[in-house]
């Protein structure tokens, strides 16, 4: 798996909007990013604004990004009716707050939209993914621990049941 441009962006903005963040060196695969704000550090590598000028740069068009293969979890088709919460982001899945505690949802629970379903961690932060719809979860498709990709299927929902009674 590579990383897309989107994904890159994606990271960027991760690190723009963590302020307690000064310096990082990302290396995925062949890809290296090393990005550093306010100057800290002893070399001169690349601001936040420099780095996304330089991946414009780069960018590879859309038409040379191939699609996930057939077969990775991102090409779990969504059946008829079944509403699919997708991975906002490449990150790792996670189906409880903490180690040892209980799931956010089981197969079979009723939800609410704004109910915390799951959480993906990309460099250490955390994101916390809601339902976004009133229903019934059907099927956990996601690994808990496993890597998801972007746009990947996470949880399927049978929509419009009401929420927790």
């Amino acid at each position: 798996m590579e990383l897309t441009y989107s994904d890159v962006q994606n990271i960027l903005k991760i690190i723009d909007e963590a302020p307690s963040l000064e310096e990082i060196d990302l290396v995925y695969g062949g890809f290296r990013l090393h990005v550093v704000r306010n100057g800290a550090g002893g070399s001169k590598p690349l601001t936040i604004t420099q780095a996304r000028e330089t991946l414009a740069d780069r960018a590879t068009p859309a038409a040379a990004i191939a699609p996930p293969r057939a077969g990775t979890a991102a090409a779990v088709a969504v059946p008829d009716g079944m509403v699919a919460i997708r991975a906002p982001m490449l990150g790792t899945f996670y189906r409880a707050p903490a180690p040892g505690e209980k799931p956010f949802v089981e197969e079979g629970q009723r939800v609410c939209a704004d109910d915390t379903v799951c959480l993906i961690e990309v460099m250490k932060l955390f994101n916390s993914i809601r339902a976004g719809v009133d229903g019934e979860v059907v099927k956990i498709i996601a690994e808990n621990g496993g890597l998801v990709e972007f746009d990947q299927p996470l949880i399927l929902i049978a929509p419009g049941a009401q929420g927790r009674s």
